[in-house]
């Protein structure tokens, strides 16, 4: 998951420059996507969609009334507020980007997800992770000021 940007009042050119900014920030990591699927905001534009067309990608909208259309981003952003955003004091957009990115960052590199055997969705290609065997040492590493907390096993 990544997090293209926020903000209170989106424009079709507003999505369009985050589409252009989103390839850009992806460089070569870019060609593993193969499709996007957006909502049918109004403020998503065929300009929008020209920028991820232009690259290769099918754009593929939601249909009307399909909820389960949309489930992975719903399940992530679900997952965002119960984790992170319902438990902190969001004092402004900055702030917000802010969580945002740091959640968007352990959920992509550290938490782990059930479907993607216990890796998390950056650490596909990493070896299984090893059996923990009469309590190894770990170390711990806090994330959003200690609201989420990461373990490692030391080796």
């Amino acid at each position: 998951m990544r997090v293209a940007g926020a903000t209170r009042n989106p424009t079709g050119p507003w999505i369009t420059q985050q589409a252009r900014n989103y390839l850009m920030d992806l460089g070569d990591r870019a060609k593993s996507i193969s499709f996007l699927i957006r909502d049918r905001g109004a403020y998503v534009t065929a300009s929008s969609d020209a920028v991820f067309q232009a690259a290769g990608r099918r754009v593929v909208p939601t249909l009307p009334a399909v909820p389960r259309m949309n489930a992975i981003a719903e399940r992530w952003i679900g997952s965002c507020r119960r984790e992170a955003t319902d438990r902190i004091l969001i004092t402004g957009e900055r702030h917000l980007r802010l969580v945002t990115s740091e959640y968007a960052d352990h959920y992509n590199r550290h938490r782990p997800h059930r479907s993607l055997g216990q890796r998390a969705p950056d650490r596909l290609t990493d070896p299984d992770p090893p059996i923990a065997r009469d309590n190894p040492p770990s170390s711990r590493r806090d994330r959003l000021g200690g609201l989420i907390h990461e373990y490692t096993q030391v080796a």
